[in-house]
């Protein structure tokens, strides 16, 4: 259930999951897209968890610069497989090289959340994990994948709500927090915050 708030909320993210998710739990809300280029921040030592945090932060607060009366919801995700920070494929070769590592066996889902709003002082940060059980995928499948490019722009090269049933057998955790955006989470904090 979306809470009422007295201020402007945007979303400083261009997926389209992430505002279908929002619009269809009842948020009204502006979408700008954050500039800040994720290449630039250094991930070697870094945990997973805390990487998608730190990114969710950069974003948000990046745009909530521009828009200081707005609370501002910045969110990054990213694959860990045994560690590794995954994010997006660069390429198809890249894409395939990520496909064949993580549907080998388990891996990790981590979104990292945050709001901001500078007007009030508003800066909160948290993440949530999901465990993806995969089905082993054949060569046909793994090529049919590529070559039909829903990996762009998704990290870990997927996006479960195109080809969960295809290629997930289960999942622990947050289905929306492997489409992008946890919306317990979210909810969760939006109330910390309106109370």
């Amino acid at each position: 259930m979306a809470v009422d708030f007295l201020f402007s909320i945007v979303l400083a993210s261009a997926s389209a999951r992430r505002r279908e998710l929002l619009s269809k739990a009842g948020y009204e809300f502006e979408v700008v897209t954050s500039k800040i280029d994720e290449a630039e921040f250094p991930t070697d030592g870094v945990k997973s968890v805390e990487c998608a945090k730190m990114l969710a932060l950069a974003k948000a607060k990046d745009v909530a610069e521009q828009h200081r009366e707005s609370l501002v919801i910045g969110a990054d995700t990213i694959a860990d497989f045994d560690g590794e920070i995954i994010g997006k494929p660069t390429d198809k070769t890249d894409a395939e090289r990520i496909t064949r590592m993580l549907f080998s066996s388990p891996h990790k889902v981590i979104t990292g959340i945050a709001l901001v709003k500078v007007v009030g002082g508003i800066e909160l940060v948290d993440s949530d994990t999901t465990v993806v059980y995969p089905r082993r995928m054949t060569e046909k499948q793994i090529a049919a994948h590529i070559k039909g490019g829903t990996w762009r722009g998704k990290a870990g090269a997927y996006a479960i709500q195109e080809t969960g049933d295809e290629f997930v057998e289960r999942i622990e955790g947050s289905l929306t927090n492997v489409m992008g955006l946890p919306m317990e989470l979210l909810g969760d904090m939006l109330n910390s915050i309106a109370k």
